[in-house]
């Protein structure tokens, strides 16, 4: 779907049944881990061009078995390839849903944030003539200063 306005909305149910759908999903996955920066860094990775390796090992493994010792475990490496391929479909899956909504809240946050910005310059404009607006254009107002301190500090570095 191509973007052009965003026109949308979920109610409080439809959050409701995502959060409890994802909350499925977790509970269908109840061995994933989080692993530290440092456990990341050890471990061997296991890329695209490296599946068709372990395929081929796996394969390999099974068909000659009596060259391997004896504590290896073939079906813990099959197993932990087909875990691997199930968990490489999902995240695709999952991925692409992700991509779509960070998309789609990146379109609808310029659209409120365009639509604020038009709504402040109004304010700005009737609070010189309105009253009880001035407050209301100082704490929208807010949400600049900082951009305006920090452009400030790099003129006065040139």
């Amino acid at each position: 779907m191509s973007y052009q306005n965003m026109a949308a909305a979920l109610t409080p149910q439809d959050i409701q049944e995502i959060k409890v759908a994802l909350q499925t999903v977790q509970k269908k996955l109840p061995f994933l881990i989080t692993l530290s920066t440092q456990e990341r860094r050890k471990l061997v990775k296991m890329g695209d061009k490296s599946l068709a390796f372990v395929n081929n090992s796996v394969t390999a493994a099974q068909s000659n078995r009596e060259i391997l010792p004896a504590t290896f475990d073939v079906e813990e490496l099959v197993r932990d390839y087909q875990l691997a391929t199930a968990l490489t479909e999902l995240l695709i899956s999952m991925q692409q849903i992700t991509e779509q909504v960070d998309d789609t809240l990146m379109a609808v946050g310029s659209e409120a944030m365009t639509g604020s910005l038009t709504v402040y310059d109004y304010v700005k404009t009737a609070s010189k003539k309105t009253p009880g607006l001035k407050t209301v254009a100082e704490q929208l107002g807010e949400r600049f200063k900082a951009i305006g301190r920090a452009k400030s500090a790099k003129t006065s570095v040139s």
